[in-house]
């Protein structure tokens, strides 16, 4: 086994990282706190600067706004006097104040050495934008001298809603950012400390973790060498001692696994690698070995009636293949073990079991559930033959008529607008059953939008219960089993039109004459269930399921006839189960059929559709 690198190692790994976790919590730490302090600092100063500046706003306020004669001093010698009164407190923080006008010119300054610019213009945007704007402006700039930082703050001086002038004054922060300095280098000498005993504490706690690891790193390589005899020192019952005591127990196991042969080896590696299906492993003559619960469930059989019996005796197909048939093998093969209730197929996968001469030692058989995959393939078929059927049958009719027509048929007039007459009832037969399949295609791919919006369902049932009665032949009567009550639903109307239509014309296409259809909606509920029931020859009780199957007909000669393309009550179906309904049929034959759906009522909220 390679040795470890020194940085590569997990000792010097543990210390880097529990060095990195304390230098980054402590940056965190000190960037906050320094923060906090700053500002904190920062507001001080400037509250102070703020306080002061509001006693000497309003003395020079008063002195404005005085009314003086001519004994008083002048504006400019009481403003004088008041900044000279600044002497009396502790003024090293403010270096200036001035006091300007209205209109900019300076009245009065702090700064003995600066009494020149007494009378003059300022040009300070500070000043300027606090008389503009009747408010409060700071900033911070550098003394061009000393480098050092200066806060600078103009607040107006207002009487009565009217400025009058401003105070300018700058004040030495510079001390708040020495503070600071100071308390950083405080700060990174306690980092600095605190990193070497973090260090220190770093390399003692990995030693821990990583005495025993080495311990079975060197356990490890004695085991590749094929000693089993040396054991792991436990320093501990924690995790690492937990871990040391498994690896012991883990020697020993393997010690033990050593003794297995090779060819039970291979053969517990092919059964693990199929655990996904039910796996069936056998003997070099065939018999069953193993099986798990899986292929026991497939096969329906006790664990009892499987073990030592050949396996194509389990399989239940002895009668077509041998063992020796199933070593040769390339292809799946497929079990139908179907009974009258319901189909079932699996699907059979041989691999064989050798050894690296060659020689058969046994056989894997994977069983899979077939069913699905092969009802799919057989309603797909299904599906084209029925389809091309459907297709043939117009195309045969038209092609026999066309047939007669060019041969001659055409110059007969009482023959040749009736066969014209029955090539265009199978053009509209086809073009119906087109676009029927493409609507049922769309369905199938949710390639749809339902345009819902809420409706009376009386009153929309009955306008094409109406509809019907108008345009029907007098052959049948309608019966409405309706109440007056008005139930809304939130439905596509156009679509639930299409599987209305569907259902009626089929019960009076199969009405005999003289009978009756009956409409009728019960709710139960938040559900409503509708009932459209006929008079017809009906439907056996073994084929009621199935016609809701695509080109399903009961008696397809009859319905050919009547020009249906067996894929209305499919539509309906797809339709109803898309509003998120139910869709069946009743029928006694001889007696009529019933075909019911439901759909959601909305509820009613305090009359809110009243």
């Amino acid at each position: 086994m390679q040795k470890v690198g020194y940085f590569k190692s997990i000792h010097v790994k543990i210390v880097l990282i529990y060095v990195l976790l304390i230098i980054i919590a402590m940056q965190i730490i000190g960037l906050y706190f320094v923060r906090e302090l700053e500002e904190t600092l920062r507001k001080n100063f400037q509250d102070s600067i703020t306080d002061r500046v509001s006693l000497l706003e309003y003395s020079t306020r008063e002195e404005i706004i005085k009314v003086r004669n001519e004994e008083d001093l002048t504006l400019e010698q009481s403003l004088r006097s008041i900044l000279a009164g600044l002497s009396s407190y502790d003024t090293y923080d403010i270096k200036e104040v001035r006091v300007i006008d209205a209109r900019y010119q300076i009245l009065a300054t702090s700064d003995g050495n600066n009494q020149s610019i007494v009378g003059q213009r300022s040009m300070d945007d500070l000043v300027r934008k606090s008389i503009t704007a009747k408010d409060t402006f700071n900033n911070i700039s550098i003394d061009r001298e000393t480098s050092n930082r200066i806060w600078n703050l103009a607040t107006p001086i207002i009487y009565k809603g009217e400025v009058k002038g401003t105070l300018y004054i700058e004040s030495n922060i510079e001390n708040v950012f020495g503070q600071m300095n100071e308390i950083n280098q405080i700060l990174a000498g306690g980092t600095a400390v605190a990193l070497v005993i973090t260090v220190i504490l770093g390399i003692l706690i990995a030693q821990t973790i990583t005495r025993p690891i080495s311990d079975m790193r060197r356990q490890a390589q004695a085991m590749a060498k094929g000693n089993f005899s040396r054991k792991v020192r436990v320093y501990g019952s924690d995790e690492i001692g937990q871990l040391a005591i498994a690896f012991n127990h883990l020697t020993n196991r393997l010690q033990e696994a050593q003794s297995t042969t090779e060819a039970e080896r291979r053969k517990l590696a092919s059964v693990l690698t199929n655990m996904t299906d039910g796996v069936i492993a056998t003997d070099r003559k065939g018999r069953v070995i193993l099986i798990n619960d899986p292929a026991l469930r497939l096969l329906r059989i006790p664990r009892e009636m499987v073990l030592n019996r050949p396996i194509v005796s389990v399989l239940g197909i002895d009668p077509v293949h041998s063992f020796e048939d199933l070593i040769h093998l390339k292809e799946p093969i497929n079990l139908d073990l179907s009974s009258n209730e319901r189909p079932f197929i699996l699907r059979a996968n041989f691999s064989v079991i050798q050894k690296e001469t060659g020689f058969v030692n046994g056989l894997i058989a994977v069983l899979h559930d077939n069913t699905e995959q092969e009802k799919v393939d057989m309603e797909r078929r299904e599906f084209v033959a029925n389809v091309s059927h459907e297709l043939r049958t117009p195309l045969t009719t038209m092609s026999s008529y066309l047939e007669a027509l060019v041969d001659g048929a055409w110059e007969d007039e009482g023959i040749a607008p009736s066969f014209l007459e029955v090539t265009q009832t199978e053009t509209h037969r086809m073009i119906r059953l087109v676009n029927d399949l493409l609507q049922l295609s769309k369905m199938d791919s949710r390639d749809y939008d339902l345009n819902r919006e809420i409706v009376n369902f009386n009153q929309f049932f009955n306008r094409i219960i109406d509809r019907f009665e108008l345009s029907k032949s007098d052959h049948v009567t309608f019966v409405r089993m309706l109440s007056d009550k008005a139930y809304y639903v939130d439905i596509d109307t156009d679509k639930l039109t299409q599987v209305m239509d569907n259902i009626i014309s089929n019960a009076i296409k199969y009405s005999p004459d003289g009978g009756n259809i009956r409409f009728g909606v019960v709710v139960s509920e938040s559900i409503i269930k509708v009932m459209i029931s006929d008079d017809g020859m009906g439907i056996p009780s073994e084929n009621v399921d199935r016609v809701f199957d695509r080109f399903y007909r009961v008696d397809r000669a009859r319905a050919r006839s009547m020009g249906g393309t067996g894929l209305g009550l499919a539509i309906a179906r797809e339709m109803i189960e898309a509003h998120g309904g139910r869709i069946w049929a009743e029928s006694e034959e001889g007696q009529g059929t019933t075909i019911f759906f439901t759909l959601d009522i909305l509820k009613d909220e305090e009359g809110e559709w009243d």
